[in-house]
């Protein structure tokens, strides 16, 4: 990211730089698979810029997970959003979505929960919870519009099979059927609901 003479610094634009560089490799490598120096040297950037820009490699952490988390709960509310006003619809297609996700070759589950699991401390704990209460509140609503007899109770079910699956997806899911296995299940749990 060196800046030819004479360009003027965008002090915006290197931050998002930064950012959008480190989420990948931070995504492949996890946070501690990757030194300061090291990260440096990938994001073509000194430390000083790096921690006049984040304070730290937590605060880069922070812009990480929290731009990742805003782009995910964004990207799920959309796909609820385009299949149309049918609760069970929205569910199929927040599944189906999640389905195309593990199917990438670069899938290593969630990257905010993965921090979460490498990090159980400030800042990513917190990160971590804003970012599974907005699946909730997502898929709480679908169980309202569905006509759950206790909506808060079925949005939870359906968030421990959406990062159930995810986990599974990462981790043992031979078959490639887990997205499959569960949007079947969330369907089955939100028509009993």
């Amino acid at each position: 990211m060196p800046v030819p003479r004479g360009t003027t610094l965008d002090p915006s634009r290197t931050r998002d730089a930064i950012v959008s560089t480190a989420t990948g490799l931070l995504y492949q490598r996890g946070l501690d698979g990757i030194g300061v120096a090291e990260l440096c040297r990938e994001l073509g950037v000194s430390k000083e810029t790096l921690y006049r820009h984040f304070g730290s490699k937590d605060g880069l952490i922070q812009a990480v997970l929290e731009r990742r988390s805003d782009r995910v709960v964004q990207w799920l509310a959309e796909v609820v959003a385009d299949a149309g006003d049918d609760p069970a619809r929205q569910l199929a297609a927040l599944f189906d979505a999640l389905g195309r996700w593990y199917g990438e070759p670069r899938f290593r589950g969630c990257a905010v929960l993965n921090a979460a699991s490498q990090h159980h401390a400030d800042p990513v704990r917190p990160i971590a919870a804003r970012h599974l209460d907005r699946y909730l509140s997502l898929l709480t609503g679908i169980a309202t519009r569905a006509g759950a007899a206790d909506p808060a109770a079925l949005g939870r079910q359906l968030l421990m099979l959406v990062e159930g699956a995810t986990v599974c997806a990462d981790h043992a899911d031979a078959d490639g059927r887990t997205a499959q296995l569960a949007r079947a299940a969330a369907l089955k749990l939100l028509r009993d609901g």
